[in-house]
């Protein structure tokens, strides 16, 4: 699939163009059998005799099941191919999902990648003969892709959901949905699906190891999360708008800070996220809200221009010789600088520092005087696996730093101080997140063992 079409599947190519008129179809009258008719979808609904109450019921119940249906027809289940019934889904889901987090919208991203199987196996297929052993045979593409257990179990709740949509828009029988739902889920060790490690915190000095190798923003983003425990977008979005700097109700004396994102994961869901901001994460955040209040507190871009400066000053090349700063730059840049840190690009910055701050072995090292284009083209398949499986023990990622904080919050003030302070709403997920510490379970068995 080509760049120009990656970013849907290729089922959308058959739905309606969305950015068609929005107007609604007016009721008309056939001038040779002088019924009253619109046309929906191109074809023509008759309503029977003109300026009748029937035809004007008739006109608004067929215009209220079109509109229902995503501004398309109903389809008979008999004729309706899985395809079609991706790309009716498609056209719900685009508005239905519009969540956005760090300007992508993730779910619909996550049902792509689940439904792209079943339209390249089941496409063509009508969708009443899509049945329980038409989705172990997609799950099995999954489970052939090395995809995790876990993940193979949500992608098929995914698919399983579209069906249930098609059920409630009368496009499919209800039987089948009773079919789907009897594919129950892979069980650890049961099934040849890899079951991911469960993520840890990362250790105090492999945290510490990256500080020279990541910018003042990225630092500050980094501890700002081990002292708040706020997810890596919620800190990458973080504007000085956006925080209380002192909530009399709370703290008379004004000593912490609420931050209330603008957005974040649960908003949907209606629920309220506040953000605890506390004297060290203050020390932290004060140089960064000296802005415009609208304007992120972290920016790329304002690390770029901080890293060209210091190079600038490192210079020892004299200034009337070689490039003069900006008379080097492209006037088409293939990639710029955004004004804000995603989590992905948080990721990235962290990644980077890793590889760093632990430089893989000599021969997997990349060499000074080569391109990363020939150091590739140098490493052998099993250097590659070696250098990857390198990188996977010497790399840590954001959403480590919050089970630290987690961590450390349960063992210092218990499991309901870490649930309002990670912003869940059951204990139950905060014990994902939280190590259990068994410091105390050891002196209680040392004094009655």
């Amino acid at each position: 699939m080509n760049k120009s079409t990656s970013s849907q599947p290729e089922f959308r190519r058959h739905a309606q163009d969305s950015n068609k008129s929005r107007r609604v179809p007016s009721l008309r009258t056939h001038k040779a059998s002088g019924q009253a008719y619109v046309v929906l979808s191109g074809k023509a609904i008759y309503c029977g005799k003109p300026q009748t109450p029937a035809a004007e019921q008739r006109y608004h119940q067929a215009l209220a099941e079109w509109m229902a249906a995503g501004r398309q027809l109903p389809a008979h289940p008999d004729s309706i191919t899985v395809k079609e019934l991706l790309a009716r889904f498609w056209l719900h889901a685009e508005q239905y999902y519009r969540t956005e987090t760090d300007g992508r919208n993730k779910e619909l991203e996550q049902f792509r990648l689940a439904l792209r199987p079943v339209n390249q196996l089941y496409g063509e297929t009508p969708a009443i003969d899509f049945g329980p052993r038409s989705l172990k045979a997609v799950r099995q593409t999954m489970v052939e892709k090395s995809w995790s257990r876990l993940y193979i179990n949500k992608q098929v709740n995914r698919i399983r959901h579209v069906f249930k949509w098609g059920v409630s828009d009368e496009l499919i029988p209800s039987s089948m949905l009773i079919g789907l739902q009897s594919v129950a889920g892979l069980k650890r060790g049961r099934s040849d699906a890899p079951d991911l490690e469960a993520v840890k915190p990362v250790a105090t000095e492999a945290v510490d190891a990256i500080k020279p190798f990541v910018s003042r923003q990225v630092w500050a983003m980094i501890q700002m999360q081990l002292f708040t425990g706020a997810r890596a977008g919620e800190i990458a979005r973080m504007r000085p708008c956006d925080i209380d700097r002192g909530d009399e109700k709370l703290t008379p004396d004004k000593s912490v800070w609420i931050y209330q994102p603008k957005e974040h994961k649960t908003a949907w869901h209606g629920h309220e996220r506040k953000i605890y901001i506390g004297p060290r994460a203050q020390q932290v955040l004060t140089p960064f809200l000296l802005r415009d209040p609208q304007t992120f507190c972290f920016s790329p871009a304002e690390a770029e221009t901080e890293r060209r400066e210091r190079l600038h000053d490192e210079r020892i090349t004299p200034l009337s010789c070689g490039n003069i700063p900006g008379s080097n730059r492209r006037r088409k840049p293939k990639w710029t600088v955004g004004e804000r840190y995603t989590s992905d690009s948080y990721r990235r910055a962290i990644a980077r520092a890793c590889d760093e701050a632990f430089p893989a072995p000599e021969p997997l090292a990349k060499r000074e005087d080569e391109t990363i284009a020939e150091w590739e083209a140098r490493l052998t398949p099993e250097q590659k696996a070696e250098l990857a499986a390198w990188q996977k023990a010497h790399r840590w990622h954001p959403h480590q730093l919050r089970h630290n904080a987690a961590t450390e919050l349960r063992k210092e003030f218990g499991i309901e101080a870490a649930r309002i302070i990670l912003g869940h709403r059951s204990a139950a997920i905060t014990e994902v997140y939280a190590e259990q510490d068994e410091r105390q379970a050891i002196e209680a068995i040392m004094k009655v063992g």
